[in-house]
């Protein structure tokens, strides 16, 4: 019975994660009528409905939802298991899942893990990118890098690299707009703004004369986007001025497509980590992992802005 139960809650877990009950039981080897019996079966043993069903696609109810995040917690409990055992014999394959912005994700992080991949070809990789914060537990989530550090006392921050955020525009929108030399200017100035779960990232602060200062970016005049990647598509196209962290545009201010501005002006921040489940045995697979990114930013902490001279960097 108990075998049986783990089995229906990995189809369950599947099946929310796919938004289809037939998707699910093909990547679990289970017939669609086998997979509709099973989870019949399990809401029956449960006393709740775990799903509202349409012809098109099945809706987690309230009771879904919370039953979820309490699988997810059990399944993972057993394959950490099963990986832990699998440490004995420096074993590294499964799946690492990982959570990044959109635009370093895209960029940077997909052209290394390729390289990491090279080297661990048993490994899988689902990223998922998004420039609102993840849950590592709800989003179910090995490695997060985020680009601060996290509130949660559950999660461990690795410090991987400095990082500062900078305003940059192209030198075709400078051209037509003039360049800011305080941020008073900034008010003549147009904007492309990020806009995260937590709301608009409108708000940029300074230090200036050892005194903070701030702008903030009238939403009704901005571009905006959800999308850190769109964000700077707009910025090299001259649309105007957006904050970027160091790390996404790094490579287009060498190449000259970006000009930082107001460089000596940025607040210190508290830099690039890799954050992880302080709770959870940690398998080899993010074990190697974290081990990569750890030297891979050490390189290009050198290599990548190594010319790019931003005071108190």
């Amino acid at each position: 019975m108990a075998t049986d139960r783990l089995g229906d809650m990995r189809l369950f877990a599947e099946a929310a994660a796919l938004g289809s009950l037939s998707a699910a039981g093909r990547r679990l080897g289970v017939s669609p009528a086998a997979a509709s019996a099973r989870l019949f079966k399990l809401e029956a043993a449960l006393h709740a409905r775990l799903f509202d069903r349409t012809t098109r696609q099945l809706r987690l109810t309230d009771e879904g939802r919370l039953y979820l995040q309490h699988c997810r917690i059990a399944l993972r409990a057993v394959d950490d298991a099963e990986a832990a055992l699998q440490a004995g014999r420096n074993t590294v394959r499964g799946k690492l899942r990982i959570s990044a912005s959109s635009d370093f994700g895209r960029n940077l992080l997909s052209q290394w893990l390729d390289e990491f991949l090279g080297l661990y070809p048993d490994l899988k990789i689902a990223l998922s990118l998004s420039d609102s914060l993840s849950n590592l537990l709800q989003d179910d989530i090995d490695l997060a890098i985020r680009f601060g550090v996290p509130s949660d006392g559950t999660l461990i921050a690795r410090r991987l690299a400095p990082n500062r955020r900078v305003l940059c525009a192209s030198p075709d929108y400078l051209a037509r707009h003039g360049e800011p030399r305080t941020p008073a200017d900034l008010a003549n100035h147009q904007f492309i703004v990020l806009v995260t779960a937590a709301g608009p990232l409108n708000e940029f602060q300074f230090v200036m004369d050892e005194q903070p200062c701030s702008h903030t970016v009238p939403m009704d005049q901005a571009w905006e986007t959800n999308d850190g990647a769109q964000a700077r598509a707009w910025v090299l196209a001259g649309r105007g001025i957006a904050r970027k962290t160091i790390w996404d545009a790094a490579a287009d201010v060498r190449a000259g497509a970006l000009k930082i501005l107001l460089p000596g002006l940025s607040p210190s921040e508290a830099g690039v980590h890799a954050v992880f489940h302080g709770t959870r045995f940690m398998v080899p697979r993010v074990r190697v992992l974290l081990d990569f990114l750890i030297e891979r930013f050490r390189r290009e902490t050198g290599e990548l802005l190594g010319d790019i001279i931003i005071p108190g960097f």
